[in-house]
């Protein structure tokens, strides 16, 4: 962390509304990106990034500098994500036509399939799968955010190719 951030995120601590200000201009950008990909349309991204924004200002106190910001931030947009789509009665599970479409409206509904089929194997899951596959982390780095050991990143990620070789059409490279 550098010591600018470091000095930032005090001044907020202490109630400085420009520091507070400049941390969340700082870090949105990356807090929408990683809620869109995990919540698969931008409706539900927008609630959660915002709804983080919200819980940011409440628990900012409460980061103690012990790991790094953005382990402790994602966590943080996890949780909202949790609690969004808790309080809705559903689960974080994105329907097909909401998801982005890269190449073909073919590769939105394989998007979809594939996020249902995770949801499925539960909690810690699709984490693993957007802090690696999605946000670029190692192993190491998705364990520190999910604070599990990075083997248990690793497992969930060889069960989720396990599964999805076992639900590929034959001759598909999963």
């Amino acid at each position: 962390m550098t010591t600018d951030l470091e000095e930032t995120i005090k001044r907020a601590q202490r109630g400085d509304r420009n520091a507070f200000s400049q941390l969340v201009e700082g870090h949105y950008a990356a807090m929408f990106r990683f809620a869109m990909q995990y919540c698969g349309n931008r409706e539900d991204a927008e609630d959660v990034t915002q709804q983080a924004c919200v819980k940011l200002a409440r628990a900012l106190d409460q980061f103690r500098f012990q790991s790094a910001f953005s382990s402790w931030l994602y966590r943080l947009v996890i949780n909202c994500a949790r609690d969004n789509y808790r309080a809705r009665g559903q689960q974080a599970v994105a329907e097909p036509a909401d998801l982005p479409a890269p190449g073909s409206a073919e590769s939105g509904i394989l998007l979809g399939q594939v996020l249902a089929l995770v949801e499925q194997m539960g909690e810690g899951f699709r984490e693993a799968l957007v802090l690696v596959h999605g946000e670029g982390l190692s192993h190491a780095e998705a364990a520190a955010v999910l604070e599990v050991k990075e083997s248990t990143v690793s497992w969930r990620l060889h069960e989720i190719r396990k599964r999805l070789r076992e639900h590929a059409s034959p001759g598909v490279d999963v």
